[in-house]
């Protein structure tokens, strides 16, 4: 039987780099590159840098306990800098949530998994505006035009599309009295009058 790679090179295997060792000047360079290319929390640096002091322990037989303490040092040296400011992340992070069409309660859950402390985030909450109701309604709105969902839909597949498009908001985590409002809203420029 006649080989069928006859005239090709054999497949190459995929290796997988081999990490560097995690020592203290390689993790403030990991850092400060990270911090060039995007905004962070000191709580997503921490995490992110060590990862590479646990892939440099697997690989190399590092001590993590050495890599934790000096990530400990160059998020303090960072911080003191100005580099790294959570409550400036914050304002960011949910100003560009709110846009995106985030309830406040989805806000909420994305800067605590970012990290950040529960003060920081009601302080933002407070910061952006209106009370939370009022932010929730804007930013169902927001997104609602955004998707097409509701009053945004054409007027003769609303009633077809309402239980979805009630969905749509509850998975953005608006609550069922918001997306009520938003998607029985009437763009002629009515609103029903139990909505409000």
């Amino acid at each position: 039987m006649a080989d069928d790679n006859k005239g090709k090179s054999p497949p190459r295997e995929k290796r997988r780099r081999q990490p560097r060792k995690a020592t203290a000047v390689y993790l403030e360079r990991a850092a400060l590159h990270y911090l060039d290319r995007y905004a962070s929390s000191a709580a997503n640096l921490r995490r992110i840098l060590m990862n590479r002091v646990m892939r440099s322990a697997r690989a190399h037989g590092t001590d993590p306990q050495s890599g934790e303490q000096a990530i400990k040092a160059i998020i303090a040296k960072l911080t003191e800098k100005g580099l790294l400011d959570d409550r400036t992340y914050a304002r960011a992070k949910g100003r560009s949530y709110l846009r995106k069409g985030l309830s406040i309660r989805g806000i909420r859950a994305q800067l605590t998994g970012k990290g950040i402390e529960s003060e920081i985030i009601d302080q933002v909450i407070a910061d952006l505006g209106d009370s939370p109701d009022d932010l929730d309604l804007e930013s169902a709105f927001g997104y609602a035009r955004k998707r097409r969902l509701g009053p945004f839909r054409p007027t003769d597949r609303r009633d077809e599309w309402r239980a979805r498009d009630l969905a749509a908001l509850g998975r953005r985590g608006f609550t069922y009295d918001t997306a009520k409002k938003v998607i029985d809203f009437d763009a002629g420029g009515h609103r029903d009058e139990q909505d409000f």
